[in-house]
């Protein structure tokens, strides 16, 4: 592989939100291998010259499905696999194309998307995958309506979750997540949105449930995230083990000093309830379940500020479904009023990894980390909106070493 030394770079520190004027770096074999403000040696290297444009870690979303080819879940239960994964494929290119260089996705993507993307097969964001989401009877991921007996779908083929109720189901559901390969595990902990039979205040799963999974991911080294909503869920969740929770936009006070005292992550996804209350019926969701919206979309935005004015640690999270993905980059405008620009790209980049427990491994740029690298012609330290507008601003994103555009 080529080895890449970028001079003449404005490098972005996102742990300390500064800029380091005039550096070198060095990508060798997919990784950044040195980093120096004075000149590399390298006479074979391929040299880039950023001309004091901003080098940066490619951007990380938190929470992503990529094979929700559709907000209707029920009708991606019964669709071919193959037509959701060839759908997939053009989400994937652009999240890609908009600077996303790791994506984790919360349901529905598995093994064989992931590998594909690692051979470049399909063009995307390494795809960090839970597989199944676990659910209980009647819980965020059971897609059957009340009046449904029968289920004409297939738990282990397109959708976005599997149903597991009691400890030792739970148990084998993560076991068997975690062999096919998951790199987190899924807890549908609350009622959800686009669920048609539970209530968004419910709580999903016993404490012994989720004692258990928890305890099944702990045991692989890979860490859990958590769907849920209100203070009552999310308050029995965070004690338990759960490192991340994803929307929490009914938390209260107590989540806050929770969320500290455990040092888990919030992923707020302010961007899908936008992008839902607009056109989620236009782009296929039930109109009955479009209504359940309303009950979270304001209070999402009080969530952020309570959790931000307390200090909990955050991670950037887009959750959208269908063609509404093409507002990902919304999530920055949306937090942009509460959340400074600094923490708003550590949530994007350095805080992932710290969460998912890959410190140094990715979302920085230092000497061992992967050479997933964006450059951007201006400072977003300075303007977050930077990050909106790839088109113009995104002059190289590179993955893995990997140009996958370069206009300099």
């Amino acid at each position: 592989m080529t080895t890449i030394r970028f001079t003449n770079a404005n490098v972005i520190d996102t742990r300390q939100g500064q800029v380091m004027a005039n550096y070198e770096v060095r990508v060798q074999n997919g990784r950044i291998t040195e980093i120096s403000d004075t000149p590399l040696s390298g006479s074979d290297d391929q040299v880039v010259d950023l001309k004091g444009h901003y080098l940066m870690p490619g951007l990380v979303d938190s929470h992503v499905h990529v094979t929700a080819i559709t907000p209707n879940f029920a009708l991606l239960e019964v669709l071919s696999p193959f037509y959701v994964g060839a759908k997939s494929s053009a989400l994937l290119k652009d999240m890609l194309m908009r600077g996303f260089t790791t994506v984790r996705d919360a349901g529905g993507a598995d093994h064989g998307l992931a590998k594909a993307v690692e051979e470049d097969s399909v063009i995307g964001p390494r795809l960090l995958y839970c597989g199944n989401a676990l659910s209980q009877t009647g819980g965020h991921a059971d897609m059957r309506g009340a009046g449904q007996q029968t289920f004409e779908g297939c738990f282990c083929c397109a959708g976005l979750g599997r149903v597991c109720d009691g400890v030792s189901e739970v148990r084998r559901a993560a076991r068997d997540e975690i062999r096919k390969g998951a790199t987190q595990i899924k807890i549908m902990a609350s009622g959800g949105v686009s669920s048609p039979t539970d209530r968004i205040d419910s709580t999903q799963f016993s404490l012994e449930e989720i004692d258990a999974i928890v305890e099944e991911a702990t045991a692989a080294n890979i860490h859990t995230m958590a769907h849920a909503y209100t203070a009552r869920a999310i308050n029995r969740l965070i004690p338990r083990g759960v490192r991340t929770i994803e929307h929490g936009n009914l938390m209260d006070e107590e989540s806050c000093r929770l969320f500290l005292e455990h040092n888990a992550y919030l992923t707020p996804t302010l961007s899908t309830y936008d992008a839902l209350s607009k056109e989620g019926i236009e782009a296929g969701m039930a109109p009955h379940l479009q209504q359940k919206v309303y009950d979270v979309l304001d209070a999402g935005g009080k969530a952020l500020e309570m959790a931000q004015r307390h200090g909990v640690k955050m991670l950037f999270g887009s959750d959208l479904l269908g063609r509404m993905q093409r507002h990902q980059l919304n999530e920055f405008h949306l937090r942009k009023a509460v959340v400074p620009a600094d923490e708003l790209i550590r949530a994007a980049t350095c805080n992932p990894a710290d969460a998912y427990g890959h410190v140094g491994d990715f979302g920085e740029i230092i000497p061992g980390a992967r050479g997933d690298l964006l450059v951007t012609r201006d400072n977003p330290l300075e303007d977050i909106n930077v990050l909106t507008q790839p088109e113009h601003q995104l002059l190289v994103i590179m993955k893995a070493g990997k140009f996958y555009k370069n206009i300099l």
